[in-house]
């Protein structure tokens, strides 16, 4: 039996499942109080440009612009190298996000040399709007998905840091880097240890 994808929006809350072979697989529940902005992806134009700060304001559509720091632009090896590795929490998650761009500084890069005022590019909110600041932004795209994060912007894969068997990483990063399309990338997930070629190829393909 194939998959079906079942969509009920009434009220407040909207559902959406997933069925598979007569069974719910997935089940997602979104209701509109909660809703925000994090997590969308924005074709957006950049508004500013301030080598200063070493960061852009780019108009996605919202009251405020939002921001982009170098960091989130061209990131340096260590910020790749956790990005890909599954580890989706942030190094300095409690501490102000001042303070972290000042340690991150873009692997070298110059936003001015990266950006242009006028310039459209894609990027994805990865933090709300609060009080008197605009939603936080990266160009670093991540799709979530089952078993995978697919990441079009950059050309890697990762395996989850919570997988530990050497042969099973082996054997993921093998099938994935068999099948994902050239320039791409993909995290593993925790929860693909173990599972089928099968599972990994719908997956990326869904």
């Amino acid at each position: 039996m194939p998959s079906l994808l079942v969509i009920n929006a009434d009220g407040p809350e909207t559902r959406v499942a997933l069925v598979e072979d007569g069974f719910l697989a997935e089940l997602y529940i979104e209701r509109k109080r909660e809703r925000g902005i994090a997590g969308n992806i924005y074709k957006g134009r950049v508004e500013r440009v301030l080598p200063g700060m070493q960061a852009a304001f780019v108009n996605i559509g919202c009251e405020k612009s939002a921001y982009l720091h170098v960091s989130d632009v061209r990131g340096t090896p260590d910020d790749l190298k956790r990005l890909l590795s599954g580890d989706q929490t942030r190094a300095a998650e409690d501490e102000d996000d001042d303070e972290a761009d000042r340690r991150r500084a873009g692997g070298g890069a110059r936003i001015e040399d990266l950006l242009k005022e006028g310039q459209e590019i894609v990027v994805q909110v990865t933090k709300e709007p609060i009080s008197t600041k605009g939603a936080r932004a990266t160009r670093y795209v991540s799709l979530p998905g089952r078993h995978l994060v697919f990441m079009p912007t950059v050309d890697h894969v990762g395996i989850s840091r919570r997988i530990s068997s050497d042969r099973e990483r082996r054997r993921l990063r093998d099938i994935v880097e068999s099948m994902r399309p050239p320039g791409s990338g993909f995290v593993v997930r925790t929860v693909a240890e173990g599972i089928a070629e099968k599972e990994l190829k719908s997956d990326m393909e869904f």
